[in-house]
């Protein structure tokens, strides 16, 4: 096999903007992102219903005169 084909792998410090950090693989030694399990909609139960999206609907229908 060649030698030095592979990057370095590091454990990395991921750092949410909510303050939540913990470790993972990556070839990076340190990640920021902006939504982490803790506080992404899907997972905290705070994303919005379809209900909502149902006025967006109705407003195009109405501008387009639509039934």
């Amino acid at each position: 096999m060649k030698k030095d084909t592979h990057p370095e792998y590091f454990d990395a410090k991921i750092t949410c903007n909510c303050g939540r950090e913990f470790i993972a693989g990556s070839t990076n030694e340190a990640i920021k992102v902006e939504v982490c399990s803790k506080c992404h909609p899907f997972y905290t139960g705070s994303q919005k219903l379809l209900l909502e999206a149902g006025g967006r609907v109705d407003k195009f229908k109405k501008k387009y005169k639509m039934k």
